[in-house]
């Protein structure tokens, strides 16, 4: 007999089964890495990993699926199998989890459809998504010989919408296309958003989101079993053990021994997910927003999470005291010593070069020209930096009046190359006062997307379009005649480093390091001002002084035997004449939360 199934209880082949699990994001993770990962949760003695599948990823372009590399989602789960784990899938358009978007293609705000809703049009992308991803989850569910004990049919839907008709939809698109295994939904715990979210009434799992409190929100979740006659085993999908964190904001702990008595009072009634187990890093633009009225407040490039594994994967003090409480409660549990990596230093790294960015626009970006600026979308772009450049005439002998019209996320306004103002969401549209010299002038508009939302009502909001949505004003009028280039900064080994450097403007900067023993490392960058980094090309993610972290983690993968090159991109003019890696993260001093 080879099933899972929910009743009154999970059933792992006719035997009752208590979910211990732990969320691993592999698109979070080097995949050399995974193994480790995966081996510590396994060591602890839970029995499952639990993952989302970021569509974002795997189709960033319409029609054009990635599952190579870190996004090989069929080898991470080979590895959970190889090592006796089961799988629960989470392969939902929307995955929110503090990433781009929520994990939803930007290529979709260049379609006329409303997301996450039953418009027939947004359900073919979703359709066409699913028609490359699912034959690769098909033969690994558990009923398939395969670990995956069940998939996710949306994601805390009930904060967000309430349409059945769409949770059918996406329901019937899995089933179609041969998931067995059984479906859950997961949500709130209280009953407005398990009764908008769930699917209870087509016997579809209903688990719920929340990291303390248990005998409380799951008594929640019992009673809207009840209202409904469902005798259902219950389950914290999301159990929260730490938070993610934002810019300037200080870095959030939870203390390890209440964590692990929370933990305790929740597998004491049901099963559980710990979110995260090992929360990895937001490489590249990947980091996700949180949605506020004005100014929307974008996450770091580090998603450590404060979980049982540090953004490296080694253990923590929250690790040792949940395999304490776990041997307290199942004496019989079987447990291993996790596995440790270790970590390099390397200081006093020389500049090599350095160029403006001015310097060498035309060898990473051919300009789109157009009348009017087109948004970073409409330019089939969809994360990084913009630039927009036009001409100015002087019309006058005292300073000219500049409106930045309707911009996300950060602008750096320059004039013949120097620059003159800074403006993010709340400031953009105020006054910028500037003298023109005689004639024309140049005029830059270096636009950053920050990251787009990730949860809630803003999902729909024309605020997530990036870039100038609607132009620059020079007196009363809008400026016309604009050249755009698009900066997605995929292409590094365009700079050409022979150009000029002008301080004070955004530039480009390039070292080099010789490494004849390699592990994992931080790239220590408290003396730069804000931008992102490089390594052997690939995009380590953002940084910025304002804090609360001042460094970036670079995975030993990244790294070469012999010479390996870090460039880095600074917007602000701050930079140092030596950088160093170091054996762990540069904080900013903050207040903890």
């Amino acid at each position: 007999m080879i099933k899972f199934e929910v009743s009154d209880d999970f059933y792992l082949n006719g035997e009752s089964f208590k979910i211990l699990s732990g969320a691993i994001h592999y698109f979070r993770i080097h995949p050399d890495d995974w193994y480790h990962s995966l081996y510590n949760l396994k060591a602890l003695g839970f029995n499952t990993v639990e993952t989302y599948v970021a569509w974002n990823l795997h189709e960033p372009s319409k029609g054009q699926f990635n599952f190579d590399g870190i996004l090989d989602l069929e080898r991470f789960l080979d590895i959970t199998r190889d090592l006796g784990l089961y799988a629960i899938v989470r392969p939902s358009p929307f995955i929110c989890a503090e990433w781009e978007f929520g994990g939803l293609p930007a290529w979709l705000l260049n379609e006329d459809i409303r997301i996450r809703t039953s418009d027939p049009d947004y359900l073919k992308h979703v359709a066409d998504y699913y028609d490359v991803l699912l034959p690769k989850l098909v033969k690994r569910q558990f009923d398939h010989g395969g670990n995956i004990l069940m998939m996710q049919v949306e994601n805390e839907y009930g904060s967000f919408g309430e349409e059945k008709k769409y949770l059918r939809a996406l329901k019937d698109l899995m089933t179609t296309r041969g998931i067995t295994v059984p479906l859950f939904t997961s949500d709130g715990p209280w009953r407005a958003t398990l009764r908008a979210g769930s699917m209870i009434e087509d016997d579809i799992l209903t688990t719920g989101n929340f990291g303390s409190k248990a005998r409380l929100n799951f008594k929640d979740m019992q009673d809207f079993f009840d209202e409904h006659g469902k005798k259902w085993p219950l389950m914290c999908m999301e159990f929260w053990d730490g938070w993610f964190n934002r810019w300037k904001e200080p870095i959030i702990r939870r203390d390890p021994k209440e964590l692990a008595e929370a933990v305790r009072e929740c597998i004491e009634l049901g099963s559980i997910n710990l979110y995260m187990f090992h929360g990895g890093t937001n490489f590249g633009f990947m980091n996700g927003c949180s949605a506020r009225g004005v100014t929307d407040l974008p996450q770091v490039t580090s998603y450590d999470y404060d979980a049982p594994l540090d953004e490296q994967g080694n253990p923590t003090a929250k690790y040792f005291a949940l395999k304490e409480m776990l041997q307290e409660v199942f004496p019989d549990i079987e447990q291993q010593e996790p596995l440790v990596k270790e970590s390099i230093e390397k200081a006093g790294i020389p500049l090599k070069d350095k160029v403006s960015l001015f310097s060498t626009l035309d060898t990473l970006a051919h300009p789109i020209e157009t009348v009017y600026p087109l948004t970073m979308e409409k330019l089939g772009q969809s994360t990084g930096y913009l630039l927009y450049r036009t001409a100015v005439e002087n019309d006058k002998q005292e300073a000219e009046r500049f409106r930045l019209i309707d911009g996300r996320d950060r602008a750096q306004f320059f004039i013949n190359e120097k620059h003159i103002a800074t403006q993010y969401q709340a400031e953009i549209g105020e006054d910028i006062m500037y003298q023109l010299k005689e004639g024309r002038s140049q005029l830059d508009v270096l636009m950053e997307n920050m990251g787009r939302v990730n949860y809630g009502h803003k999902l729909l909001a024309d605020t997530q379009r990036k870039g100038l949505r609607q132009g620059v004003m020079a007196d009363l009028h809008f400026l016309t005649g604009w050249k755009q280039y698009s900066l997605p900064l995929d292409n590094v080994e365009a700079i050409d480093f022979s150009g000029e450097w002008q301080e004070g403007l955004p530039a480009f900067y390039r070292y080099e390091v010789d490494l004849d023993h390699l592990e994992d490392t931080y790239l220590d960058l408290a003396e730069f001002g804000k931008g992102v980094a490089f390594i052997n090309g690939v995009n380590l993610g953002r940084f910025w002084n304002v804090g609360p972290i001042l460094s970036l983690y670079i995975p030993k993968g990244f790294l070469r035997e012999g010479k390996n090159e870090i460039i880095i991109f600074e917007t602000e003019g701050q930079a140092a004449q030596s950088i160093h890696l170091v054996k762990t993260h540069h904080y900013k001093q903050m207040e903890e939360a």
